[in-house]
């Protein structure tokens, strides 16, 4: 087998964690890396510094020079607009770790449209939270209720409306700083809430997964609680994830769960 053709949109901090990863694989070849934000010529750089000497920075995905067989998102809602509808349309599989952009109505509907019209797939990763194989298949037999408790250092909510509820710097004990619908989480919290929205879309939709959030200085990781009841019984879900030092808003395993995904593609056993 072949070594697989992969494109990476973005090289921020998963984009760079899984390159780092899986520079080594020799089942796996990068030949672009779409730079999405930022200089070429840094990016080109970094390349080079580690060990990536035939992948290329790019601008854009041009899918008729050197056509993928997979292309990776870690760049946010604008790259899927921009490069994954496209190359779905075109045929061309895609992954997608920014979950929290399907939030946006119509975006997953578009998503849909596309591969079929290409005749592929998207894939959505897990990312830093675990048990969407469990919730996807209790759907199947009816599920009642899914729960999603995020807790992070204060620090990691800033940027975001947390700002304007409190002084984030100045906790002294958790504050609950969302309580709703993972589509509001999702679209209130773009880059803290993937994890509520690929639950949701797993189980019972972004409109009936409840969602709470807190910034908690009693916590150094990013700490993802989930419960879900249905026809299969119960199920309850504790994460304690190290964040990408790069980011602390975003957790070391959603890398690991890229890097899984791509592995999955070339690997004679899958799981």
């Amino acid at each position: 087998m072949r070594p697989l053709r992969v494109a990476m949109i973005g090289l921020g901090a998963i984009g760079s964690g899984v390159l780092t990863l899986l520079r080594e694989d020799a089942t796996l070849q990068f030949e672009r890396v779409v730079v999405h934000a930022g200089s070429l010529g840094r990016a080109a750089d970094w390349l080079a510094g580690h060990g990536l000497l035939h992948t290329q920075a790019a601008s854009g995905l041009d899918l008729q020079a050197g056509r993928p067989d997979i292309v990776v998102e870690c760049a946010g809602h604008a790259a899927i607009e921009e490069h994954l509808l496209p190359a779905l349309a075109q045929g061309v599989p895609c992954v997608v770790t920014s979950v929290g952009a399907l939030a946006t109505p119509g975006l997953p509907e578009r998503l849909d449209v596309a591969a079929r019209a290409g005749g592929t797939q998207v894939q959505l990763v897990p990312g830093a939270v675990g048990a969407i194989d469990a919730l996807a298949a209790a759907r199947l037999g009816g599920l009642d209720r899914v729960c999603y408790r995020g807790r992070k250092p204060p620090l990691a909510w800033r940027g975001t409306p947390a700002e304007q509820r409190v002084d984030l710097a100045a906790l002294s004990s958790e504050a609950l700083i969302f309580e709703g619908s993972a589509r509001e989480a999702a679209t209130l919290y773009p880059k803290n809430a993937n994890v509520a929205a690929t639950l949701a879309l797993a189980g019972l939709g972004l409109d009936r997964t409840q969602v709470r959030l807190f910034a908690d200085p009693a916590v150094q990781q990013n700490v993802h609680q989930i419960e879900a009841e249905g026809a299969f019984g119960s199920l309850e879900l504790t994460l304690r994830c190290k964040t990408l030092p790069a980011n602390p808003k975003t957790s070391a395993l959603v890398v690991y769960s890229v890097a899984r995904a791509l592995r999955n593609r070339v690997q004679p056993f899958s799981i």
